[in-house]
Formats: structure tokens, sequence, C-alpha cells
């Protein structure tokens, strides 16, 4: 039973199978050459082992990982920019076009904003966590904001946060040229708030979250194991680790993980 009103189910699976499919190569298996692109660290994968009493296969998998989990950020963007394209009264602009907005707002029936009384369309920039931008880019953000206000005086303006520090609808307060400013009609919202006024439902976010974790499974089961990895770093480790002629399993490894960075440096060639 679909117990979500502001999106169908249809249209919330495909979207999530979308999202999967923007994982794109990042799903491709790792062999030792792709672990090794950008040339791995032996020294901090050896401390990092030992402090953190992990095995080889734990401490490579972690790396692995975090390899991956580097731009998946950008795919989880687009989760929760692109799902307002099914809920009424959004639009979600092309990039780059319609002033460059992530998502656009329109009620005929006015939208309240706190201290401000109320407007009809609500312009978006959306980040994935509250301390993404740097004081420049919060500087040039609300100036861009600033400008849609001179250009509509209907409307307001909202930083969507969804990372926040807290659940939060906000007057936004950032410094440019040194300078603090501030507008009643330039917001920092919370993903969760900002879910509560373009549904009108106060738990919206909270019962997509609900359903979520059920539509990604269904959605991965559908590809028939073709996006799941199959890394084989560890294995080929251990292959050159028995090439060593060391004694020593762990020291053999170890060796095997130094010749990735140190394969040209006196002593190890």
């Amino acid at each position: 039973m679909w117990n979500l009103t502001f999106i169908s189910e249809e249209d919330f699976t495909n979207h999530v199978k979308a999202t999967i499919e923007k994982y794109g190569e990042k799903l491709e298996s790792f062999d030792l050459k792709r672990f090794n692109k950008n040339i791995i660290d032996p020294i901090k994968l050896l401390f990092d082992k030992t402090v953190y009493q992990a095995s080889w296969e734990e401490i490579v998998s972690n790396e692995i990982f975090r390899q991956r989990d580097k731009s998946n950020n950008n795919d989880i963007g687009y989760f929760h920019q692109r799902i307002f394209q099914y809920i009424k009264n959004c639009h979600v602009p092309p990039n780059g076009e319609e002033g460059g907005w992530d998502v656009i707002y329109e009620n005929a029936n006015g939208i309240p904003i706190p201290d401000a009384g109320s407007v009809h369309t609500v312009y978006v920039e959306m980040k994935n966590k509250h301390n993404t931008m740097n004081s420049a880019s919060a500087g040039k953000t609300f100036i861009k904001m600033q400008n849609q206000l001179l250009n509509d005086d209907d409307c307001a303006c909202f930083l969507v946060e969804a990372i926040a520090q807290r659940s939060q609808n906000i007057k936004w307060e950032t410094t440019v040229d040194k300078k603090k400013v501030g507008h009643k009609l330039i917001r920092r919202v919370s993903l969760d708030q900002f879910y509560a006024i373009v549904t009108g439902q106060e738990d919206a976010f909270y019962q997509m979250c609900m359903v979520l974790p059920s539509i990604i499974q269904k959605a991965v089961d559908g590809l028939d194991g073709s996006i799941v990895p199959h890394d084989t770093v560890i294995d080929e480790l251990k292959a050159l680790a028995e090439k060593q002629n060391i004694d020593n399993e762990n020291l053999a490894v170890a060796m095997a993980v130094y010749m990735l960075g140190f394969g040209s440096y006196k002593g190890f060639n």
C-alpha cells in the first residue's frame, strides 16, 4: 500500500532508478590498476590498518569505498533536486536555464513567509550540506537572490539544505564585501521544512525517508545484480604478496601495498 500522497509510487521508483543510474562508472569493479590510479598513500593505509585493528581486506575495502564516495554527493544532489519535478506546483529547470535555479515553486493561493506576509513564487538554491559553501560562494548566492527580488516583488528566495544543522526556516544572514547582510525574503530552509511547504504535509520528508529503503532495494534487485561490483584488489595484492619471498604474511601484503606507491623508490625496486 502506497502511503505518500505527494508523489506516485511509479514516479518515486523511476526517480530512485534514475539516481542509481547516475552512479555510472563508480559502480564498475575495482582492479589494482584502477585502485592505484591516483597513487595511494601506502603509509596511511598501514597506519589505518594497525591503529584501527583492521584486516587488509577491510582497509582495502574502505579505501575503495572512499574513492567511490568522493563523487557520489553529486548523484545524491540529483536525487534531492530532481524529485521536485514530480511534486505539484514545483518546476525543476534544465541546468543553467531560467536563472540557474534548482527548483521553482509557485502557488496561486500564496506561500506564507514568516514575518513577511506571503508570496506566490519561491526560487530555490539547493545544497547537500550546510557547510559546503565558502564565504565567496555564499556571497555570490546571496547577491543572486537579491537580484531576483529586485526583478520580482512577489517572490522569496530559499537556500535549501538537505543536511542542515537543524530543522529551520530562518532569515539567511551572511557576509558580502565584509558586511553582514540579510533579508526577510531570503531564507535558509532545511529540506524537511521545504517538503512541508510544497506538499502541505508537515512530515512529508519523514514519510519519504520511511519508504526510501525498500524502494532502493527493489530498484537494485530489479537490476539483476548487474550493478554489483566485483572488486579484485585484495586478491591481486595477495597474489603479489606471495611473490615477495617474505614469510610474514602481514609484511608481505604490506610490501605489495608499498610497491603501489614506492615501486620506483630506492630499495623497493
